[in-house]
């Protein structure tokens, strides 16, 4: 027995493509900038930025595929493309993450000559692309607080500390000719690239390997479903997300025998998945009625 809920996320895809372009066309000037200036911390933020393309462009991807509807083939739409994707972005950012780090050492013990003034024009010039774009989804701030645009929020946040970096580092570089300021700040872009990764790669192993939601303790859940008056036993409970803010719910519920012929379990089963949707968020439920004793004839595999 179950529920089933439609929650149509806001449309954000045109707000998405204007950062998405913004984004793109300073990738292509830090790109220039560092080949000018010979800057690794400009190379360095535009990787990062390389990275940041492609979680837009997942993010664009995503808000278009999450409105299309459940099909016989994929029964949840495709909305496990948004963790998968999440996925191959930290592993590439870690990848970039790893060689920004090692060129970096290489150039504290070996500094290359760099270009002050080229390196903080170019740097000011991405500063500007990611205070626009930020400035554009902050816009819908108040409409659209789904998970997608708030990652992408924070994509631009970090690629404008990561121009911050930069200019300070050209400052730096042109004032005092201290080259070693330029992977000094490679360092720092480093340092912000690397924990954002390995906490987007924690949370999508998490999702994929069907784990838990954060946040959500099952003892409290089997506590919630065991107050109702005519359920007896929980067991076969499980909670896991299809995607960021999809958490899905099953479990069996032994309830009274007197359940089943007073027709009161259509009631019961509207009770229990308005409390879980209620007091857990949980708005996707599958509750299987059974009679004391039919766990017997179950395997004990699940809690």
């Amino acid at each position: 027995m179950g529920q089933g809920h439609s929650h149509a996320p806001p449309d954000s895809r045109r707000r998405l493509a204007v950062v998405l372009a913004l984004t793109v066309t300073v990738l292509v000037v830090e790109v220039v900038g560092a080949v000018v200036s010979g800057s690794l911390a400009l190379l360095a933020d535009a990787a990062h930025m390389l990275t940041d393309v492609a979680g837009l462009s997942m993010a664009l991807v995503v808000a278009a595929i999450v409105r299309r509807p459940p099909s016989d083939t994929h029964t949840w739409g495709l909305r496990r493309a948004e963790v998968l994707g999440a996925a191959a972005q930290a592993t590439l950012l870690l990848a970039v993450g790893g060689f920004v780090l090692v060129e970096a050492v290489r150039r504290l013990d070996e500094p290359a000559e760099v270009t002050g003034s080229a390196m903080l024009v170019f740097g000011a010039v991405g500063l500007l692309g990611n205070v626009v774009g930020m400035t554009i989804l902050a816009a819908g701030g108040r409409e659209h607080h789904d998970l997608n645009m708030r990652a992408a929020y924070l994509e631009v946040v970090a690629d404008a500390l990561g121009s911050v970096a930069v200019i300070v580092a050209a400052v730096l570089v042109a004032t005092t000719g201290w080259d070693r300021a330029d992977p000094v700040a490679s360092l720092v872009i480093v340092a912000l690239i690397v924990p954002r990764t390995l906490h987007l790669l924690r949370e999508t192993t998490h999702v994929l390997l069907e784990a838990t939601p954060r946040g959500l303790a099952l003892a409290d859940v089997r506590a919630r479903l065991l107050a109702h008056d005519h359920v007896r036993e929980v067991h076969d409970l499980h909670v896991s997300s299809v995607a960021t803010g999809l958490p899905t719910l099953t479990a069996h519920l032994v309830v009274d025998d007197s359940c089943f012929h007073d027709g009161h379990l259509a009631t019961l089963l509207d009770q229990l998945q308005a409390a879980l949707a209620d007091d857990f968020d949980v708005a996707h439920s599958t509750l299987q009625f059974e009679r004391a004793g039919h766990a017997a004839h179950e395997h004990d595999l699940h809690p």
